[in-house]
């Protein structure tokens, strides 16, 4: 299942390590350092899933994916926290309350998100 995915960190070191984890299992990666035009790139980019950063300066993860869920070509994209908030609390908050559809806790190993990816539709 090679796929098209985007992450959304403001940590370029986090962003780095995802990235490399995912193009080592033979995946396209696109990266953005905040949410501003992200909207449009997932819009237009056909991701498999979107990796997203709960805290970061501009917009957090929780009222983007808010955007997200509210933006009719965007509600169904499968959205995955990634966050070093890793308190089943705020595991459960990311994916009950918040709407995301996968939570994974930083930092990424690449067990994890293998059984991340397992889950994508």
């Amino acid at each position: 299942m090679v796929g098209n995915f985007l992450i959304i960190d403001d940590s370029a070191a986090e962003r780095h390590l995802l990235r490399s984890l995912l193009q080592d299992l033979g995946h396209d990666v696109d990266v953005c350092e905040s949410t501003e035009g992200a909207l449009d790139k997932i819009v237009q980019g056909n991701y498999k899933a979107v990796f997203l950063d709960v805290v970061m300066p501009d917009l957090d993860g929780y009222k983007f994916l808010r955007k997200i869920r509210s933006t009719p070509e965007t509600a169904n994209q499968y959205v995955i926290f990634s966050s070093t908030k890793r308190t089943k609390l705020e595991m459960d908050y990311g994916i009950k309350k918040a709407g995301a559809d996968d939570y994974l806790p930083k930092p990424v190993s690449r067990e994890a998100l293998v059984e991340a990816l397992d889950k994508v539709k």
